[in-house]
């Protein structure tokens, strides 16, 4: 996993460091860490070709802003590693995050021109990325292309469904282990593993964001998580991780079905 980024994301000021540059690797698609997962994970040999030919890896420190709300898209693409919250600034000037993205998650909207959330990187982020003019221009002629961005957007439907859920209707408690439950899926799947007792996973906000995020206070952030270790659900080995200790069990307190499988969806 990389760097965590130890302030809220509330909190950050536009001063920080927001340098990204944009990298002449030349790494092949076929060797790609998100290959099977990304949008362009039906593509044919072919296709690739054609898709690497076009890309271009840019690189964004944690705290930095990849593309601001209602700002004019220029590029769009996908995440290589690191973690990306979504964000809505609201009249008065508060900010919500809306969503958090993982490698394989998409950023941009073919056939759109303005984004409709800012988008800032948590951790130390790379990206895949397409000009977004060309990247139309492959999709009108590539229906493996077409169908997988179709499937992602359809994850997000149903995530944000879920989310729903999640913020109108479940115990705090419950909603901590959705949380954790979403990050050890995405973590899991990322590297390639499955979920089982003693799964280690690397917890990407503060306890400032988590609290935003998921409609709690930090007060009962903390608290629910030290209830999740004192039921001997969850061992805390520091302050940015979480080692699941019973797996069945926090599924249960999700809502889940107790049974493995795989999340394609963005959260």
């Amino acid at each position: 996993m990389p760097i965590m980024f130890s302030v809220s994301l509330a909190t950050y000021s536009s001063d920080m460091a927001q340098v990204h540059q944009i990298q002449t690797l030349q790494q092949s698609c076929e060797d790609c860490p998100i290959r099977n997962r990304a949008v362009c994970s039906y593509s044919t040999r072919d296709e690739l070709a054609e898709l690497n030919a076009a890309k271009f890896y840019r690189d964004y420190r944690a705290g930095s802003e990849i593309v601001g709300e209602s700002e004019l898209m220029s590029s769009l693409g996908s995440i290589v590693t690191g973690v990306v919250a979504l964000q809505k600034t609201l009249e008065d000037g508060r900010r919500q995050m809306v969503g958090l993205l993982f490698p394989s998650d998409f950023i941009g909207r073919p056939l759109r021109s303005q984004a409709p959330y800012e988008a800032v990187a948590v951790t130390d982020v790379r990206m895949c990325m397409f000009q977004r003019q060309k990247f139309e221009q492959i999709l009108r002629e590539n229906v493996s292309l077409e169908r997988r961005l179709l499937e992602i957007t359809l994850d997000e439907l149903d995530a944000a469904r879920d989310w729903m859920l999640l913020l109108g209707r479940k115990t705090a408690r419950e909603k901590i282990a959705s949380f954790l439950m979403i990050l050890a899926r995405r973590a899991r799947s990322s590297d390639g593993g499955s979920l089982s007792n003693g799964s280690r996973i690397q917890i990407p906000l503060s306890r400032e964001a988590i609290a935003e995020y998921i409609g709690l206070t930090i007060e009962t952030v903390s608290r629910q998580i030290s209830g999740l270790r004192k039921d001997g659900l969850i061992d805390l080995p520091d302050k940015r991780s979480v080692v699941i200790r019973h797996i069945d069990h926090l599924r249960a307190l999700a809502g889940e079905e107790v049974h493995d499988y795989q999340d394609s969806a963005s959260f």
